[in-house]
């Protein structure tokens, strides 16, 4: 709904005034009628000034719709957007936003969904679930992810530009972070994930980075050396190495115990199909 003045209502609605001028000057019209006929002019004066939109009522009720199928980590993500001075289009919405890690194993690579990324892991890459209404389709955006580690420093930085399509789009970074052995991850502890979306600030997640079993136990053996001087150096380097080699296997089959291999597909609509049942 948007004002608009339309001259050419001017000429009707003068003659209407007119003709009520006249009936109200009459002394056969009664006060009633006098002000019903204001009535109708106060009322043909407004709809040919205010525009009435149908469509935009039909895209209000799509997004409310929609919006009930926002997952708790969109919702989370798109409030902490907004209190940074983000915005979304109303014929916009992010379903979902989150991390995959991915690790390589005999049996292939083996993908899961997670807010806890441990080191340990090959590599991570963010994705969004997004919702294009058809006023809002047929264009190509620019998405960004970016990783801000806790000292408020960007860890990673992708850029890709995506045709949006009528419907729901799942939408995941073309290239991931490595994990394993990247000594340019230089602490771990409270990650952002913001995505933004032709320059505006759509979501902001927060995620956890979790170091490395290796890392770990070096932690743990540079404590215990500090109390006790090692009898054998070579002995006891071998032996770390061992036993954080065997913990670090330990603690990978723990995490993926219960994980089965599935692919990229089978994992977001897994999600989205969690979403919908709630």
């Amino acid at each position: 709904m948007r004002i608009r003045v339309k001259r050419r209502n001017f000429v009707w609605l003068g003659i209407l005034a007119g003709m009520i001028g006249v009936a109200a000057l009459s002394r056969e019209a009664s006060g009633e009628v006098i002000l019903t006929l204001i009535g109708i002019l106060t009322l043909a004066g407004l709809a040919s000034i205010i525009e009435v939109k149908p469509e935009q009522f039909v895209d209000r009720s799509r997004t409310s719709l929609t919006s009930m199928r926002m997952s708790a980590e969109a919702r989370e993500a798109v409030e902490r957007a907004r209190r940074r001075g983000g915005y979304l289009e109303s014929s916009l919405t992010l379903l979902d936003v989150g991390l995959i890690t991915s690790f390589a194993t005999r049996d292939g690579m083996t993908m899961r969904r997670t807010r806890d990324v441990m080191k340990d892991d090959d590599g991570v890459r963010p994705f969004i679930t997004l919702h294009v209404q058809p006023r809002s389709a047929d264009r190509t955006a620019t998405i960004r992810f970016e990783f801000i580690d806790q000292n408020g420093e960007q860890q990673y930085v992708h850029e890709m530009r995506t045709f949006l399509r009528d419907g729901e789009m799942n939408i995941l970074a073309d290239h991931h972070m490595p994990l394993f052995g990247n000594e340019r991850i230089p602490q771990t502890g409270d990650w952002d994930l913001r995505v933004y979306l032709d320059g505006s600030l759509v979501a902001a997640y927060s995620f956890t980075m979790i170091p490395s079993t290796e890392e770990r136990f070096a932690h743990l053996q540079t404590e215990r050396g500090a109390r006790t001087a090692p009898q054998n150096d070579l002995t006891g380097e071998r032996t770390a190495l061992e036993r954080a080699a065997a913990e670090r296997a330990a603690a990978e089959r723990a995490v993926r115990a219960g994980d089965q291999p599935m692919s990229l597909e089978e994992l977001l609509r897994s999600r989205n199909q969690n979403n919908g049942s709630k």
